[in-house]
């Protein structure tokens, strides 16, 4: 049976959202106004005649590698109607939607998935997560605030300080969004109002030197909370008081879940043995245009070298073949050729160009093949921070 894979139309968004409010379980929600016509973001569906039987969202946006913006394709709201699954209708829109992206300047793909299995099929790996750790706010109390940091809350006026504060942690991540773009266009007063609470610790000058963004959750029993989504600090100074502001919810919220990935600071400041994994979202990474990809993302300095590698790609077909990767002080690049000595699946490409595996995990898992010799220089060409991404879409 030939099926048609197009971008929706604007005439689309009732079916879309029906699909979609089936597939994740909010049918009960009325249809927002601007769905699906939002900026930055492009869906691709699957049509059976007139009727929508799959879709999926290609979002335009951007997340740091070695120091440097790559562009990336967000894949959100993949859908399928149930009574065509297990059908190959997923395969035919993600890699629709893959060649799109491509096609609009993206280098990679990420997404968060509901299972890892059929996007594993088709060339994505976890790389990271988006954690949640909960600790007792009784142990926040021990943290003291240091003299010469004052807290208040946030207006307006802070939020350029507090997007220059986040994109200067971001930069030196790996995998962390960039918070621009049309999907991060909002205006200051709608930012602060997203959160219950919105604090900066100030420098003695004036200056921000971090912030936070809160939720108290409901209650005051033992199962009640005080949430940070956001926990930003330039300084040690501005880092424990605002964990010293937290631990003095201890008497009504019992509980302070925060969101943070491996290595950061706050984890040198708080009894990591009372730490519990409150939630965990991992999330999934593939190369789109295995070029662009290389040339965007920041490489360590002091490197340089040549490593020949073949790649099969099946649902992006322009990265399949052989290649040489040259690195040269800070900057890399695929060029056609070589020999192919060492073979990367898409997956093991992924994994080894967030970081998040070496190569030999990766030949043990058989994404990785063929020479050893340069493992060392593909080692450390990509070793760095963790991948973590606090962004969920």
């Amino acid at each position: 049976m030939g099926y048609e894979v197009r971008r929706l139309r604007e005439q689309d968004g009732a079916a879309a959202w029906r699909l979609s409010s089936v597939a994740f379980g909010f049918h009960g929600s009325p249809m927002p106004a601007e769905f699906p016509a939002v900026p930055g973001r492009v869906t691709w569906g699957v049509f059976d005649g007139d009727r929508l039987i799959a879709k999926a969202v290609d979002r335009e946006q951007g997340q740091w590698f070695g120091g440097r913006i790559v562009p990336t394709s967000g894949v959100a709201g993949v859908a399928v109607a149930p009574e065509v699954r297990r059908g190959g209708l997923g395969r035919q829109v993600l890699t629709r939607l893959l060649a799109g992206a491509r096609e609009r300047g993206a280098a990679v793909s990420a997404l968060f998935p509901s299972t890892p299995h059929p996007y594993r099929r088709l060339g994505w790996e976890e790389v990271g997560a988006l954690t949640y750790l909960s600790v007792p706010t009784a142990a926040l109390t021990a943290v003291r605030p240091s003299p010469g940091v004052s807290l208040r809350p946030a207006t307006a006026d802070d939020v350029r300080a507090i997007e220059a504060l986040y994109r200067d942690w971001a930069r030196s991540g790996t995998g962390m969004m960039e918070r621009s773009g049309p999907l991060y266009d909002v205006a200051p007063d709608k930012l602060l109002a997203a959160f219950d609470g919105v604090t900066v610790a100030v420098n003695e000058a004036g200056g921000v030197d971090g912030y936070a963004t809160w939720e108290r959750g409901p209650n005051s029993d033992p199962v009640a909370r005080i949430t940070a989504h956001g926990l930003v600090a330039a300084t040690p100074e501005a880092l424990c008081a605002l964990l010293a502001m937290f631990g003095g919810w201890a008497s009504v919220t019992p509980n302070t879940v925060l969101r943070l990935g491996p290595g950061d600071p706050a984890l040198l400041e708080i009894p990591t043995t009372l730490v519990t994994v409150d939630s965990r979202q991992p999330w999934m990474l593939r190369l789109v245009d295995a070029p662009a990809a290389i040339a965007a993302r920041g490489w360590p300095g002091h490197l340089s070298g040549i490593v020949d590698l073949a790649l099969t790609d099946p649902e992006c077909p322009w990265n399949a073949g052989s290649w040489r990767l040259v690195l040269d002080g800070g900057l890399a690049r695929l060029e056609p050729g070589g020999s192919g000595a060492v073979r990367f699946t898409p997956r093991g490409l992924a994994a080894w160009y967030a970081g998040a595996a070496t190569p030999s995990v990766l030949r043990r898992a058989g994404l990785l093949s063929g020479d050893a010799v340069a493992d060392g220089l593909l080692a450390a060409a990509t070793a760095g921070p963790v991948p973590v991404l606090h962004d969920f879409f």
